[in-house]
């Protein structure tokens, strides 16, 4: 799920970006156990998400490429993300509904979210 390979490049381009830092500073333990607390839900949600995004054709009668440019790769880098926050957020807010209702079922409207 998580390649921890992309953070040990030496690009001109990531360099200073305190992120990528920040994560080259953490063990791969720490890493792979952030990736992994993501739910299967979360990652199937992202995954049909990132290939709706790119198209997705059969790879059995398909030699798939894409080329794009960095800049863009980084786009859908931080959409994944965001898409994987937001949906972490609601995740824990379903799991805290259904605690204070006592219920694991959510067939009434949730009502208006106040910010």
């Amino acid at each position: 799920m998580f390649n921890p390979e992309f953070l040990t490049s030496n690009n001109e381009a990531i360099s200073g970006n305190s992120l990528i830092q920040y994560l080259q500073e953490q063990s791969p333990d720490v890493l792979q156990r952030v990736a992994r607390s993501a739910s299967g839900d979360i990652q199937d949600i992202i995954r049909h998400n990132v290939q709706g995004l790119l198209g997705m054709l059969p790879g059995e009668q398909f030699e798939v490429k894409i080329q794009t440019s960095r800049d863009n790769l980084a786009g859908l880098l931080a959409s994944a993300m965001m898409t994987g926050y937001f949906l972490r957020q609601m995740e824990q807010r379903m799991e805290l509904e259904a605690s204070l209702l006592g219920s694991d079922t959510f067939d009434s409207d949730p009502g208006e979210l106040n910010l």
